[in-house]
């Protein structure tokens, strides 16, 4: 019987369509003295008449503040289109909008265009200050040669891009406008799981359209998304929702609604948004620097879990366990060896390793932080002056393979050689493991750096060391290019 495999499915909220140029975007003049109104202070919904709330006067009050985003990018050759198998080829056959790729009705264009071929885009996104500032997502308007922004009242305006964070998927906008609405910010820390919420958007192209649902779940951690903690809700988003606002029953954003979770490229059910305190942190540094600029630590971590925290003495599995120090970092000047467990940044608790990266990434290079640090089964206090952070992560989050059992390798000593460019005192090169070692995830090829902490310098020392470590102890394993800690429990 096969297995149904569950996509999680990034970007799909932007809706990207494939067209041979010859039509260029229009930009209608702003209407003669047409200003709309700043959104007022908006007081919370008052129930229906059977209990349930009423989003109608909400979207009357925060609808004129949401916009819709199309996109136009300059390809260097030949022509795109959609495939007969892509979601949305069925939806635009049937609602007879012009297949990208195929020309349309009546008409046979140049296939080259006048301008050579275009892909066209469509998004969503909000007004954040009375002058023209809009918030989007980065995957909205990436590679994008045109960006055009329609309000509620018609108008449009070709958009500037101020600035675009891939890692957060945030892009910040400039409309030359003055006296827009503008939405109210919110706080995504006081929202709770259960509440309602409501998105606006425009999905397939569709403009000014309202979802609602309620928040699934908060702090979401996805695959390869170490600075997000998104807020999951069951509201309905679709290829065009990408970058609008979620909003609270206040008429207070507190997301961007970015990604969806999907086996077939629409909404089924899960929906992600990016919390709106991580996106105005972002929008702030674009609007003064046009970038990010973040905090390095230069450290490689993993999670803790039970075995690996009674290895280091700690009382439950918080923190965020340091499995390689890199030279001359923030971290290294510091003072952090592999081994340290961080359980606090400025007095702020790590739940778990994956927030590290974030609350890291969060800071300015050179802000000096305060960390609390578990070590020699005590906790310590050490100062750090972040670094900064290029193209590559200042903390990474590794994960162990298999989980962990009891000892038993064969081996060699590491030589001397291969220490010293490696870094270290010394080690034991697996050659096979069986048993407790193998159930504890260790692999041929591994190299045995430390055992609690403890450098291994020869096979003597070694095992006088694993006589002395009792029933559970931790292993630091260089495999390959990076450096892990492998709990290990002897029955």
């Amino acid at each position: 019987m096969s297995k149904t495999r569950s996509v999680l499915t990034f970007g799909l909220c932007a809706a990207a369509l494939s067209l041979a140029a010859g039509t260029p975007v229009g930009l209608s003049a702003a209407a003669a003295g047409a200003t709309p109104a700043v959104a007022a202070a908006v007081a919370p919904l008052a129930p229906g008449r059977y209990g349930l709330p009423d989003f109608a006067d909400l979207v009357d009050r925060v609808g004129p503040a949401v916009v819709n985003i199309s996109t136009t990018q300059q390809l260097a050759g030949g022509r795109s289109g959609i495939s007969p198998n892509d979601p949305l080829y069925d939806f635009l056959r049937r609602f007879g909008v012009p297949i990208p790729g195929m020309p349309p009705r009546g008409r046979t264009p140049n296939p080259h265009g006048e301008d050579g071929p275009q892909r066209r885009g469509i998004g969503s996104g909000f007004i954040v200050s009375e002058d023209g500032y809009v918030l989007t997502n980065a995957h909205v308007v990436a590679d994008a040669s045109t960006v055009t922004v329609k309000l509620s009242d018609k108008r449009e305006f070709q958009a500037k891009v101020v600035g675009s964070d891939e890692r957060t998927d945030v892009a910040l906008l400039k409309i030359d406008a003055d006296g827009l609405p503008a939405v109210k910010i919110g706080d995504a820390e006081q929202s709770r799981v259960g509440e309602w919420v409501v998105a606006l958007g425009s999905p397939f192209g569709f403009e000014s359209t309202v979802t609602a649902g309620i928040i699934s779940a908060k702090a979401r951690r996805l695959p390869d998304e170490t600075y997000v903690p998104f807020i999951q809700t069951d509201v309905a988003i679709n290829p065009g929702n990408s970058g609008g606002p979620l909003f609270n029953l206040a008429g207070e954003v507190i997301g961007i609604n970015s990604q969806i979770y999907s086996r077939s490229g629409g909404f089924m059910g899960i929906s992600f948004a990016i919390p709106i305190d991580v996106a105005m942190s972002v929008k702030d540094q674009l609007q003064e620097f046009g970038k990010v600029k973040r905090g390095r630590l230069g450290v490689l971590i993993q999670g803790l879990d039970e075995d690996l925290a009674q290895s280091f003495g700690l009382p439950d599995t918080t923190g965020a366990l340091v499995a390689r120090v890199e030279p001359d970092s923030a971290a290294d000047k510091a003072g952090l060896q592999p081994g340290d467990v961080i359980l606090a940044v400025n007095g702020d608790k790590v739940r778990e390793s994956s927030e590290l990266p974030r609350m890291i990434g969060e800071l300015r290079p050179g802000t000096e932080i305060e960390l609390k640090v578990w070590r020699d089964e005590r906790s310590r206090k050490i100062d750090v002056t972040l670094g900064s952070m290029g193209d590559d992560d200042g903390v990474d989050t590794i994960g162990r393979g298999e989980e962990a059992g009891k000892l038993g390798i064969t081996g060699r000593a590491l030589a001397k050689e291969d220490a010293e460019e490696m870094g270290v005192k010394g080690g034991i090169v697996v050659e096979s493991v069986s048993g407790p070692a193998e159930k504890a995830g260790l692999r041929e090829g591994d190299i045995v750096l430390a055992l609690n902490n403890q450098p291994v310098t020869g096979i003597d020392q070694f095992r006088q060391m694993l006589d002395a470590a009792g029933k559970r102890f931790a292993l630091l394993v260089q495999r390959n290019e990076a450096r892990i800690f492998v709990p290990v429990r002897i029955e």
